[in-house]
């Protein structure tokens, strides 16, 4: 029964290391976008960012995918077609909705349009929140114990 928490232990290490390689692809490719190549000015997609916080998540999900296929849920099966891909897509795309949300919230409710202000209400507060729903929808709908 000890064996349980240490695989979930192990599983959370590797998937939020994983986790944090497409958080960087993101996070780069967002600012760019948004705030510009030096970040000092209003970038191609400045008033788009709910769009751009997608595009660039989409392109950290592939990332994340063969990394916690490959590493952080080695040892568990795919669950549905496409290898678990498009149950892992269904569910990064849900999360994604916590993110978007926050930043929403600050965009639109509070008027912060600062690259300080959209890194914390969606990199910091809302991707804390997507994150441990990811890891835990990731283990129910996407990835099933191998069985012993």
């Amino acid at each position: 029964m000890a064996r349980r928490p240490a695989r979930a232990v192990r599983e959370a290490v590797r998937f939020l290391i994983v986790g944090g390689a497409a958080t960087l692809v993101a996070l780069v490719v967002f600012n760019v976008l948004v705030h510009g190549l030096r970040g000092d000015g209003p970038g191609p997609m400045h008033g788009s960012p709910l769009v751009a916080y997608c595009l660039a998540n989409f392109l950290g999900m592939i990332v994340s995918y063969w990394g916690v296929r490959a590493w952080a849920f080695r040892s568990r099966t795919p669950i549905g077609v496409a290898g678990g891909r498009l149950n892992y897509l269904l569910v990064n795309t849900g999360s994604m909705l916590i993110p978007l949300l926050c930043l929403s919230f600050s965009r639109y409710v509070l008027h912060l349009d600062t690259a300080l202000a959209d890194n914390i209400s969606a990199n910091v507060l809302g991707l804390a929140a997507a994150t441990a729903t990811r890891f835990w929808a990731s283990r129910r709908f996407v990835f099933r114990p191998a069985s012993t």
